[in-house]
């Protein structure tokens, strides 16, 4: 379900909208009362409540007054009002109905003058294929830990008008998307991320701005897309995926089951150039993409 603005209106020059009043601790302890809702761990709810925060956050994502952003899980509303106050346009997606039902009636409220340039889309984001309006240029999102890294893939898969990305993701996670070949972080999503985008750490973010508290550490993630690998990105995914299911194992060994065998995954390794000693945790993005075009057809 797509409940739309009206219109759409230009910022000012500045970039900033005065009509925008951000969230405070007690307003979401109130929203939160008002629509009778209670934050589960189950659904990796956790609400941002300090507005410096949300701020930083917007800052760092480096939006402005050209931008169409898309947000993931805006929950009550704590970003969505600082995006709206940079942004061109927002459009939020959120499969909770409740968070959903109660977000167009906080963003007339505190944000009177950009409730047309929101846009807000009930669903799960992992089965969102397109968003009204304009084609997205950014993502910035504080994701649920349990769900951030499928549907961070599957948004850049999916909307390649996405030049930036800003999410906050648990520490842990972050780190492993950051990660560069040699390191213990580095796995499945440091390089599938690496397809699609330059990827850097930007930030820490304290337990302290959560309601409630998580029991994780927080932290920022930027991506800048970038052009892509030559070849099949399905098939680079899933020697990816071979490469790492064993990590231990040499690439001979690991790829031997999607190759058809120990000899025709080291003629493809020999083939891309990759010594068939060597481990997944070693190889870049681009020497996987050489090995997959390397392999025999399947």
């Amino acid at each position: 379900m797509v409940l739309r603005g009206e219109g759409r209106r230009q910022l000012s020059e500045s970039g900033a909208d005065s009509s925008v009043r951000l969230l405070g601790a007690a307003d979401i302890r109130r929203l939160a009362t008002e629509a009778g809702v209670r934050p589960t761990k189950q659904k990796g709810q956790n609400f941002v409540i300090d507005g410096n925060t949300v701020r930083r956050i917007v800052d760092v994502s480096g939006v402005g007054p050209d931008d169409v952003v898309v947000e993931i899980g805006p929950g009550l509303g704590s970003l969505t009002l600082a995006l709206l106050d940079r942004a061109s346009h927002v459009t939020a997606v959120e499969i909770d109905d409740v968070l959903a039902g109660r977000l167009p009636a906080t963003v007339e409220e505190f944000a009177p003058g950009a409730a047309d340039r929101f846009d807000l889309v009930v669903a799960d984001a992992m089965h969102v294929r397109e968003l009204p309006g304009p084609p997205p240029t950014a993502l910035v999102a504080n994701l649920p830990y349990n769900v951030s890294v499928p549907v961070l893939l599957h948004f850049l898969e999916t909307f390649p008008s996405l030049r930036t990305v800003l999410v906050m993701v648990q520490a842990e996670v972050a780190h492993r998307l950051a990660a560069g070949p040699g390191s213990r972080t580095y796995g499945i999503p440091s390089v599938k991320a690496a397809w699609y985008a330059d990827v850097r750490l930007a930030g820490n973010i304290g337990r302290n701005v959560f309601w409630p508290a998580p029991n994780v550490d927080s932290a920022l993630v930027a991506l800048t897309r970038r052009e892509p690998p030559a070849g099949d990105r399905k098939t680079v995914f899933a020697v990816v995926d071979a490469a790492f299911a064993q990590r231990r194992k040499t690439l001979r060994a690991a790829l031997s089951g999607y190759a058809g065998g120990g000899d025709a995954a080291e003629r493809a390794l020999l083939a891309a150039g990759i010594d068939p000693r060597t481990r997944g945790e070693q190889l870049t993005v681009e020497q996987f993409a050489a090995v997959a075009d390397a392999l025999p057809p399947r």
